[in-house]
């Protein structure tokens, strides 16, 4: 039975689609995602979140550096999460799944471009009509983020990974930029500006995130901090 079954049945007496669209029981609908999203990524074990564009194509190097970091994880004993679309989360599923590691998929429902690929194994895809109920599954069940070059969501989720760890809200985990081509400009600014220009973050808020250029780093970074740390649940 899902999380939205057992509230639906706690509130037979109220028509569903009244309580789907108006906004007090719009509450339900909710934490029927989260009950759903809980249950079944309690069961995962560790994983590595891989993020990147949806629009990567399947000829791009960052596909393939997708794979690979993946692909190292799993042999490490390390579970992947994507987002569970296309592109640069495909190729993470695929490089999971490729090494008989455990590939999760978190897939959001969008109206243009989002659809789960192929590569998510059947008991561990989560569909997803809340972006911010998506995110914390993100938060909670991963032991580490890979990001590679992506757009505005990309950003969102990296970004506030790193806010929640700066402000004590969820524990740190590593989380590991690749491409310094494409993300340098980006840190080489936050450096400049917001720390030295502005004073807007401290010095030790660059310790936060790792910029590397290939998967193996990625991947070493994540297996040193581990080596370190022990592994539980973020928060």
């Amino acid at each position: 039975m899902t999380g939205e079954d057992k509230i639906r049945q706690a509130f037979e007496n109220k028509n569903w689609q009244e309580i789907k669209v108006t906004d007090s029981w719009q509450i339900f609908k909710i934490m029927a995602e989260f009950v759903d999203g809980f249950e079944k990524m309690a069961k995962i074990g560790p994983c590595v979140s891989i993020f990147g564009s949806a629009r990567t194509k399947r000829d791009n190097p960052h596909y393939k550096t997708s794979e690979d970091c993946a692909r190292l994880l799993t042999e490490r004993g390390y579970g992947v999460i994507s987002g569970g679309g296309p592109g640069i989360m495909e190729a993470a599923n695929k490089g999971a799944y490729e090494a008989g590691g455990k590939s999760v998929g978190l897939n959001i429902e969008l109206p243009f471009e989002q659809f789960h690929n192929p590569y998510i194994d059947r008991d561990k895809l989560m569909e997803f009509d809340y972006f911010f109920v998506r995110k914390v599954m993100f938060m909670k069940y991963s032991q580490g983020f890979i990001i590679l070059p992506g757009g505005f969501g990309t950003m969102d989720e990296s970004f506030e990974a790193i806010t929640l760890i700066q402000t004590g809200k969820i524990a740190r985990f590593p989380i590991v930029f690749v491409g310094t081509e494409y993300w340098g400009g980006l840190f080489k600014w936050v450096e400049e500006t917001m720390l030295h220009g502005e004073h807007n973050i401290s010095a030790d808020d660059l310790n936060l995130y790792r910029l590397v250029d290939t998967a193996e780093e990625a991947v070493e970074h994540i297996f040193r901090f581990y080596d370190k740390y022990v592994l539980k649940p973020n928060f």
